[in-house]
């Protein structure tokens, strides 16, 4: 850890590495058929690359691509060459299948493909599909899972007692590690809490149709974002750290932005995790992901993150998931789903290697408890307690990202007026 934990990750585009790719995915997909027409069936029907679905892919042959590799950025690891510093498919040297694509499910793929478009001979040699989880040990037992689906899916979501609330969490998690492993009790929580996210996001109800249409369901996630009280905020983190996930970089937007977000990821599924909360820039230098807030909720005024979930509850909890971030072709994406009634924000990042928006948030009716616990305590206006009261506040979003160039990070400085742009407050005149 160094002096500016800004700077302990500093993600850059690696063009380099992302022309090896783009060589050759159009090599392999001269060659594939079955794999051309599902990629032009992705952005026609969803607005999504094949390249951002893509697990592994075979370079072209013959030669020797060894010297070309290391100089782009790749690194022979697994029995594949992979990117650290880069989002890149595993390379492989020939073999078959040559070209692997990620979905959510492959029996629920190939039931969308349907078995004219989906036969062993388009499928085999050339190109193939494989589950968006697709590790684990034999000796895991199949007949545990449908038990910790259904105990993710139906784990109490009430959060009158954090602090209770969240030991039972832990517990659970445990639990479904010890049963099926951590990396695929990772994969099946957040199956749970996409589930969950998408019953309250119309935007994600509409973009999943789409994606379920042709059978790879939300394999194209680059991350999830939870919103955490300080006091919370350690409990969050420690979740995430039973199921697996690892901190990685810390995020501040600067200037007078009140809040930041830890960003974590897994390394045995690629799942990452944005966890915002409400902040100073001088916390920033604390191990604020362990070590608890030194004030409560009560001490400082509410920051957009922080009202939030007192208007909603927790993420982790009540409210779900603030957004979900799918990795799309961002104009063709914003086209399709503007034609089917959904609207998206103006872009809060347009990069040639990052580029993001929000869709327009839906409205969640609030409790009014916490409508008047907040006036009470003045953390809210009499006028915003009103508007909360009769119309509610903005609730979940889905984001649409393309990223480019193999680019991992985020936009340090433009997320801030997107973030302020869907404070609940900026609706009360």
């Amino acid at each position: 850890m160094t002096d500016d934990p800004l700077h302990d990750f500093h993600w850059c585009a690696q063009p380099e590495a992302a022309g090896l790719v783009h060589g050759a995915l159009a090599a392999q997909l001269a060659l594939a058929p079955g794999a051309r027409r599902l990629a032009a069936r992705l952005e026609r029907e969803t607005g999504i690359r094949l390249s951002d679905l893509l697990a592994r892919l075979a370079l072209p042959s013959p030669g020797d691509h060894t010297t070309a590799l290391r100089a782009a950025g790749f690194q022979p690891a697994d029995g594949a060459w992979r990117h650290m510093a880069g989002r890149f498919p595993a390379l492989v040297d020939g073999g078959t299948p040559a070209l692997v694509v990620r979905v959510d499910q492959q029996t629920a793929f190939r039931a969308a493909q349907g078995a004219k478009s989906t036969t062993d001979a388009e499928l085999v040699p050339r190109w193939t599909v494989s589950d968006a989880w697709d590790g684990g040990s034999a000796a895991t037992p199949a007949a545990a899972e449908p038990a910790v689906v259904a105990a993710f899916a139906a784990r109490p979501r009430g959060d009158p007692d954090t602090v209770a609330a969240q030991a039972a969490l832990l517990a659970l998690v445990d639990e479904a590690v010890a049963s099926v492993g951590r990396d695929r009790a990772c994969e099946l929580f957040f199956a749970a809490e996409r589930g969950y996210w998408q019953a309250r996001c119309p935007a994600g109800q509409a973009q999943k149709s789409r994606q379920d249409a042709l059978g790879i369901g939300w394999a194209n996630h680059d991350h999830h974002t939870f919103r955490s009280s300080r006091p919370a905020f350690t409990g969050l983190i420690a979740v995430l750290e039973h199921l697996g996930l690892r901190c990685r970089e810390r995020f501040y937007p600067g200037g007078h932005a009140g809040w930041g977000a830890q960003v974590l990821e897994h390394p045995g599924t690629g799942i990452v995790v944005f966890a915002d909360v409400d902040m100073s820039a001088d916390e920033l230098r604390l191990d604020f992901a362990h070590q608890p807030f030194a004030d409560g909720e009560a001490a400082r005024p509410l920051g957009t993150v922080g009202l939030w979930c007192a208007l909603h509850g927790e993420s982790l909890f009540q409210a779900g998931l603030h957004h979900l971030a799918c990795l799309v072709d961002f104009d063709l994406a914003r086209r399709q789903l503007e034609a089917a009634g959904v609207v998206s924000m103006a872009p809060f990042t347009d990069f040639p290697f990052l580029r993001q928006c929000f869709t327009s948030g839906g409205t969640w009716t609030v409790d009014g408890a916490r409508v008047e616990r907040l006036a009470r305590s003045g953390l809210i206006t009499a006028a915003q307690a009103a508007q909360f009261a009769a119309h509610g506040a903005l609730g979940a979003h889905l984001e649409l990202i393309e990223r480019n160039q193999g680019f991992r990070g985020f936009n340090q400085t433009g997320v801030d007026a997107i973030i302020g742009a869907t404070d609940p407050r900026r609706a009360v005149g």
